[in-house]
């Protein structure tokens, strides 16, 4: 009977599932395991840290579907909890490896490098096990194999990390290779029928009912994989389709039947018009935090919105526990009959090129978000990936009408600040793998950059080509916006942008910088077809914009997050 290592069935396993690249930094407890990523087809990326390596795989994943991160025990893994903890809550499929100690190490409670120095080797583990679906431990030859397979389905259908420790003397344990011959079933548990039916005759009946019907898609459908049946239903439907902050690019917004971006009392007039006034909600893939609700601010009643979700479905007040929402939306497509809904021209589709017509008055200069984010929407092209940080890039995008295929990146309900770039870096690898020709954009603040700017290291190193757009604004605006507008803890430190790219070793004529300040400025270099857009080589943009300048969701959600935060108990 054939047989492989430990390591290499795990990692031939992620390559099975599309992954070819590993992100992570290297440390003793996972080195021989590294050894061997190479015969498994994968390449090792090398990361500035660990942190930076979790974003990047959380970047990677959102572009391939998965993504696999390494990392050592104890010091490594810890390093990288922050963005693991991100791609858990906002439910991003991560492998997280962690070599660990010998078992006999562990058995034996030995006082090694990378403890706590008290014997417990399971502390480490037992601080991943709230922000991992599943973890495994690879201790045990006999069941290693049914272990990966049972880890790696559960990352994949449940979309957040898992959790596997390697210990350094199972990583060439030899086991059976007989079941690489079969791929992971990645299918999903089918819905119980009777309950399927009773769910599809009371939604049917009530999308007939209605006289005035939307869609609005969040997160979930993207993170569980169902955009291509709600991209069906709507046109199917012709019925007014709305996104959210956080499924931003889920719908094709140049649909017709795209009516803008919905975050509650935060959207534009005509957009919360059209949901709050709708007899009939069909929300898809919700998940309404507080900026992803406009401070929960959706003015909507339960009793005319059907929920799908990824493991239950809500009719008004009914629950259907265990009720999944893709075999519901297929149901649905082979059952409905379109022409029995009802339409209004109530919900109208949002034009082509947003504009702030105030700022487009204004004869200044001075680049503003108002003036800018819409502005910029001219300039993307079919396919383009946009990522952008948690602060005035991600709510600036709001206003911002994507082309066709656009694909969104950013982290509006873990928010942590760094996150875009190191997520900039594992988007541009996927990208090269899968499509070379997309283009990768990153809007990130000044402040945001000088916690991971270390990462455009790696995309160098790596022949990526973002452009990187770093909106200088000195300083942290998303807190000013909140509290503390002249407070000197929101101040951070000038830095020389562009010299970052010739710092990190980028290459004479394989890079680019630019400085924007007027809007004339913006103009020259946001042309379509010239050599910048043509986005071939690494290039870094340093756009100014006024210190207390935010855009308009930000500054109404952040007054929201003020009161909320000085809530007192009552």
């Amino acid at each position: 009977m054939a047989e492989t290592t430990i390591v290499l069935y795990l990692f031939k396993r992620l390559h099975q599932l599309g992954i070819r690249s590993v992100h992570g930094v290297p440390g003793d407890y996972n080195l021989v395991a590294l050894d061997n990523l190479s015969e498994a087809g994968l390449n090792w990326v090398g990361n500035c840290n660990e942190l930076n390596a979790g974003y990047a795989a959380d970047g990677y994943a959102r572009i391939k579907g998965i993504s696999a991160l390494i990392t050592t025990f104890g010091v490594g893994e810890l390093s990288a909890l922050a963005a693991v903890a991100g791609s858990y809550s906002e439910r991003v499929p991560v492998v997280h490896i962690v070599g660990t100690p010998s078992t006999i190490s562990q058995k034996q409670g030995a006082l090694l490098h990378h403890t706590l120095g008290n014997g417990d080797f399971s502390v480490f583990a037992n601080m991943s096990r709230n922000i991992a679906s599943v973890l495994v431990n690879l201790n045990d030859p006999s069941t290693a194999a049914r272990d990966i397979d049972r880890a790696l389905r559960e990352c994949y259908v449940s979309a957040q990390p898992i959790y596997i420790a390697l210990p350094t003397d199972m990583v060439l344990r030899k086991i059976s290779a007989k079941e690489l011959e079969t791929p992971i079933d990645l299918a999903l548990h089918g819905n119980d029928q009777e309950t399927e039916r009773d769910v599809i005759e009371n939604i049917t009946k009530r999308i007939y009912a209605a006289n005035n019907a939307i869609i609005l898609v969040d997160a979930c459908a993207i993170r569980h994989r169902v955009v291509d049946e709600v991209h069906d239903l709507i046109d199917k439907s012709q019925l007014p389709a709305f996104a959210t902050p956080m499924s931003k690019g889920a719908i094709d917004e140049t649909n017709p039947r795209f009516g803008g971006v919905y975050v509650g009392s935060v959207s534009r007039p005509d957009v919360k018009e059209a949901v709050e006034c709708a007899d009939l909600i069909i929300s898809i893939g919700a998940l309404k935090s507080d900026f992803n609700s406009g401070g929960f601010t959706y003015r909507t009643s339960t009793k005319n919105t059907i929920e799908l979700h990824s493991d239950h479905t809500k009719i008004g007040y009914a629950t259907y526990p265990c009720i999944t929402m893709k075999s519901v939306l297929q149901k649905l497509l082979n059952t409905l009959d379109f022409h029995k809904i009802r339409h209004t021209e109530s919900a109208k589709s949002a034009p082509p090129v947003l504009k702030n017509e105030e700022a487009e008055k204004s004869n200044s200069q001075e680049i503003t978000h108002s003036w800018f984010w819409p502005h910029i929407g001219n300039w993307l092209q079919e396919n383009d990936v946009v990522i952008t940080e948690t602060g005035t890039a991600n709510f600036g995008i709001i206003e911002t009408r994507f082309p066709r295929g656009v694909t969104a990146i950013s982290q509006v309900l873990w928010g942590s600040i760094g996150y875009s770039v190191g997520a900039c870096q594992g988007a541009a690898l996927a990208v090269k793998e899968s499509d070379p020709s997309r283009r990768v954009i990153l809007f990130v603040g000044d402040g945001s950059f000088q916690l991971t700017g270390n990462e455009v290291s790696t995309m160098i190193r790596q022949g990526l080509k973002p452009i990187i757009v770093i909106i200088n604004n000195e300083g942290y605006t998303i807190e000013r916006m909140i509290h503390g507008e002249d407070a000197g803890y929101n101040d951070i430190q000038p830095w020389k942008h562009t010299k970052v790219l010739e710092t990190f070793g980028a290459k004479e004529g394989e890079y680019a910088n630019h400085v924007v300040k007027t809007r004339k400025d913006v103009d020259n270099l946001f042309k379509k077809g010239n050599e910048f857009s043509k986005a071939n080589k690494i290039q870094l943009v340093e756009l100014f914009m006024p210190k207390l300048d935010a855009p308009r969701a930000l500054k109404i959600t952040g007054k929201m997050s003020e009161t909320l935060n000085a809530k007192m108990e009552e």
